[in-house]
């Protein structure tokens, strides 16, 4: 094909779970062996990008030596100086998850040839009051590019915004929708209640239209076994997109699945190392290869040849012919034979694909009536050196009528991951003892239970605590609000009344001092006479009067000045008046003393 042409290509992985086991000698290395496998493949195969879909760290706080070859990978197969062929046209500051708002690549002080995209997973999940996790701080160095990053805070089920990565590359455009890990029964009920998770479609002036877009939706959630009640089903995934590519489940079901009645594919590719030694983990693992042009795709599974043999076999010690289910002796022999058959077979599969030999893991599920015992660990003692793990090889149940019985009415298989019990919740706790919470919600206490156990956060609850009286302030803060609000309306609507009421007042007041035609009366003859006068010339005057008197008639009668009272006598009215002298402070009052 010719470079920068239409087809977008993709190298697809999922739970790499760098660290898992860092400490043991011999498999400490494994995940790490499997993750520059991966690298190297997309370097081999000219990738636009590679895409992890969640856990690829297996704690959410690696350690030191974790982190540091991590980052040491990273920087050997995605630094270098080789050009990046696709675009991303979309509003990055809300798709991503950094303070810089862009596309690693883009930085011009750094080169990127190889960029990483990656949601986060149930191990490698962000937790305590920043929000954050290990996949952060990779994206602060510009080592990822990290999206499908929500925080929905402690209250209620929340609510989510998905903001897609939109890429194009020549005439080929993806719309790639990132989902992280949401603890599944809140997921659950989010995605049943309408405007809970909003799906945001792109718009484009000019561009190409929306029903040429493909759709991708990555997402870390629990599909099948385990907790079937809080499993996600795929009828409650949005019908618009075209493909979803689904992690956290280890078992590999790469070819894409169409789903019935929703038009969209299905593709598992299940982990990159094994993690718990189940049937479904020995299956071969692969990476997915993905090319898409237009609204067309192909997927290509590419074998994984780093990953540690994984030999798994179940054995009815009832249905063996040549075992007396009461003599131990035969039980041995015939278990010993099956165990070198294993480690025949997983030498064959290493020679043949050319990849290094490694210890093989072996797990045998023995089926027992209980007539005889079986020591493992002193089963596992012949294999020394000769298998990893040799106390894990036996694992012994039970067969019998009665627990047949119980897994066909519970329909749930037995070999279930000791890490995917459906271990019972503090949610269905408090249901079943009718207790009603009165300082946190269940989910928030659920949650930060979750991350303090697992998560090993030591701040979980202090940061739900913290988080919930923020929400308690703020709410209360709206509430006063809302109340000052109401009641400054109040006064308003009171002020508004009381000034209509004295416009009304005014106005009848100065209707009832225009028709008055009175004059004043005085207790002064001339004063009289002349008021008498002026009372006539008011009468004669046209539109009710002079001025002064309109004026005399608007002002309060206490504003009328007293008529003075003639005195009989000067010296009485000296008598009766206390002489007045100016002080310094104002004004003495001189009082005669009587003789």
């Amino acid at each position: 094909e010719e470079k920068g042409g239409n087809s977008l290509r993709v190298l697809v992985a999922t739970d790499c779970h760098l660290g898992y086991l860092e400490k043991d000698e011999v498999r400490g290395f494994d995940s790490f062996d499997t993750f520059e496998e991966i690298c190297s493949l997309a370097v081999k195969n000219k990738v636009d990008f590679l895409l992890l879909c969640g856990n690829l760290f297996h704690e959410n706080k690696p350690s030191n030596s974790t982190l540091v070859k991590a980052i040491e990978i990273l920087r050997r197969y995605c630094m270098n100086d080789c050009p990046v062929q696709f675009q991303v046209i979309s509003d990055q500051a809300a798709s991503l998850q950094n303070r810089f708002c862009q596309v690693n690549y883009e930085d011009p002080n750094y080169k990127i040839g190889l960029p990483v995209f990656t949601i986060h997973g149930d191990q490698d999940y962000p937790t305590g009051t920043d929000n954050l996790s290990v996949n952060d701080i990779l994206t602060a160095g510009n080592f990822l590019n990290y999206f499908g990053k929500t925080d929905l805070g402690c209250t209620g089920v929340g609510k989510v915004t998905v903001y897609p990565v939109v890429i194009r590359k020549g005439e080929t455009y993806i719309a790639m929708y990132g989902l992280g890990n949401i603890k599944d029964g809140r997921l659950k009920r989010m995605l049943h209640e309408p405007g809970a998770v909003n799906w945001m479609q792109p718009e484009f002036q000019d561009e190409t239209p929306s029903s040429d877009w493909f759709n991708i939706l990555v997402l870390h959630q629990k599909r099948t076994r385990g907790s079937p009640g809080d499993a996600i089903s795929e009828l409650l995934l949005p019908r618009f997109v075209d493909m979803v590519i689904w992690g956290h489940e280890h078992e590999c079901l790469i070819d894409p699945q169409e789903v019935p009645g929703m038009g969209f594919h299905i593709t598992q590719p299940g982990s990159s190392i094994a993690t718990s030694l189940i049937n479904t983990e020995a299956n071969p693992k692969h990476a997915l290869f993905l090319e898409i042009k237009g609204r067309e795709y192909r997927t290509t599974k590419i074998p994984l040849q780093s990953v540690r043999p994984f030999e798994y076999a179940e054995v009815v010690l009832e249905d063996q012919v040549d075992v007396d289910p009461g003599d131990e002796a035969s039980i041995h022999e015939h278990l010993h034979k099956v165990v070198s058959n294993l480690i025949d077979k997983s030498r064959e599969e290493a020679s043949s694909s050319g990849s290094k030999p490694k210890l093989p893991l072996v797990r045998i599920k023995v089926h027992h009536t209980g007539l005889s015992t079986i020591n493992s660990k002193q089963f596992g003692q012949h294999y020394v050196g000769k298998v990893e793990t040799p106390q894990d090889i036996l694992l012994l149940t039970k067969s019998g009528q009665r627990l047949q019985t119980m897994q066909e009415s519970c329909n749930i298989s037995e070999d279930l991951c000791p890490n995917e019990l459906n271990q019972q919740t503090v949610e269905a706790l408090i249901a079943d003892s009718n207790i009603k919470p009165q300082v946190l919600p269940i989910d928030d206490f659920n949650s930060a239970l979750h991350e303090f156990v697992e998560g090993d956060d030591k701040r979980a609850f202090h940061a739900c605590v913290q988080q919930n009286i923020e929400e308690a302030i703020l709410q209360e803060k709206k509430s006063l609000t809302r109340e000052r609000t109401s009641s400054e309306n109040l006064q308003t609507d009171a002020l508004g009344v009381f000034e209509k009421q004295k416009r009304s007042t005014t106005t009848e007041e100065q209707r009832a001092l225009d028709s008055d035609d009175e004059p004043i009366e005085s207790s002064d003859p001339e004063e009289s006479g002349g008021s008498q006068q002026a009372g006539k010339k008011r009468r004669a005057a046209p539109g009710g009067g002079s001025a002064a008197a309109g004026a005399r008639r608007k002002t309060d009668l206490a504003a009328f000045q007293r008529v003075p009272v003639k005195e009989d006598d000067a010296a009485t009215a000296r008598k009766r008046r206390p002489p007045v002298a100016a002080g310094r402070y104002g004004a003495v009052i001189r009082r005669r003393m009587p003789k």
